[in-house]
């Protein structure tokens, strides 16, 4: 069906701020790495004085797809996008990051969403994480899979689940700890054995002790504010930035090329916060000591065997992702229990976030994805592109 990785590590190329987008944990870590003591100092002053604006419920960023709410949630808006009620469930796992789930509904022609539904998916939903209030600053990662337990309960298991980048490893977690409960998993861009290869991420993290993520958190009063972090990261971006990611057709019109990049530079600008205890788990159990891919990770009380996983897999990766290296999300394949016939892996050259958002890859990468949901497992896999 896809394409598998040949190509090795992607070139070296120097971070921009979009490309740090989904390395919302380790901003304090490239902070602290390339600045002095007098702006992380700034940085934690910001924290404590600032007032996060983000909404509480979520990205306040338009839906480009008509939708409603299926089920509110302390920690999530269980959004519908459904044209039906015919067949399993999809259920888009968003990343709980600096930004909205938006992320997965950007515009028309750069959508998931609206790629799914085009192509004949009639019953779709998308998690829109809530942005961390002094009530949630406590919540944990095991607060965000109760949640995703109880909507995929009400959708009616065995439900299809697409994890995208941070949302990834925590559908791949609450797959293996309901396995009955997924039918078939899609992972894109989700960062899963952080020792597999080196990735920007994991040259961050590397040398940055813990406790400035606990300074960062308790000068937040227990929460990380999105906007303050989005603030103090100081890096550059290229002019070009929006069309490479949203691969913005050469013969588009200028009007339109115009809107979609005003679109994406707001979309940037909105952030979400974080409850303190779920970032330093996220931080200290994923990127620090890896512990989903050591078989040590326990999520609402049982360890994380990810070798009795069975439910089939498709993997979608970027060959030029700056964030998340092909092999860090590859490794899935050797870690699970899924049969090879079972397991697919697909790589497009691409960035992190066309993943999402490139026009190129929804038309071709994502519609295989569907042609895969679709696929009767029994009947011979479906050849490469």
């Amino acid at each position: 069906m896809g394409k598998t990785n040949d190509e090795g590590p992607a070139a070296e190329r120097p971070a921009s701020i979009l490309e740090a987008y989904f390395a919302w944990p380790l901003a304090a870590a490239t902070l602290v790495g390339q600045a002095n003591l007098r702006l992380f100092e700034s940085l934690t002053l910001s924290a404590k004085q600032g007032e996060s604006r983000g909404s509480p419920f979520g990205s306040t960023f338009p839906w480009t797809t008509a939708n409603t709410v299926a089920l509110e949630l302390a920690s999530m808006r269980l959004r519908d996008f459904s044209t039906g009620t015919d067949g399993p469930a999809t259920l888009i796992c968003a990343p709980y990051a600096l930004h909205g789930a938006t992320v997965a509904d950007f515009a028309p022609g750069h959508s998931v969403v609206e790629r799914l539904r085009q192509s004949g998916l009639s019953r779709l939903f998308v998690t829109d994480w809530r942005s961390a209030t002094p009530e949630t600053r406590y919540f944990t990662i095991d607060s965000y899979l109760a949640d995703l337990n109880v909507a995929v309960d009400e959708l009616g298991p065995p439900v299809d689940l697409i994890g995208l980048c941070q949302g990834g490893w925590l559908a791949l977690v609450y797959a293996a700890r309901f396995p009955k409960k997924a039918r078939r998993l899609i992972l894109v861009g989700a960062p899963i054995d952080i020792a597999a290869a080196e990735s920007s991420l994991s040259r961050f993290v590397g040398g940055v002790p813990s406790t400035m993520f606990d300074e960062l958190v308790r000068s937040g009063e227990g929460t990380v504010h999105g906007e303050q972090m989005l603030e103090m990261w100081g890096l550059s971006h290229s002019p070009d930035e929006a069309e490479v990611s949203l691969q913005t057709p050469a013969d588009v019109d200028p009007a339109r090329r115009g809107e979609l990049n005003e679109r994406f530079w707001q979309w940037y600008a909105e952030t979400v916060d974080l409850p303190g205890s779920f970032y330093l788990q996220v931080v200290k159990w994923l990127f620090k000591e890896n512990q989903i891919a050591q078989g040590r990770f326990v999520a609402l009380g049982q360890c994380i065997d990810l070798a009795k996983l069975r439910t089939p897999i498709c993997l979608l990766a970027a060959s030029h992702d700056e964030v998340v290296s092909v092999d860090q999300l590859f490794a899935v394949a050797r870690l699970v229990g899924t049969p090879p016939a079972h397991l697919v892996k697909m790589s497009e050259p691409c960035g992190h976030l066309s993943l999402f958002l490139g026009a190129n890859v929804l038309d071709g990468a994502w519609r295989e994805i569907v042609r895969w949901l679709r696929h009767d497992l029994n009947e011979p896999q479906i050849g490469h592109r």
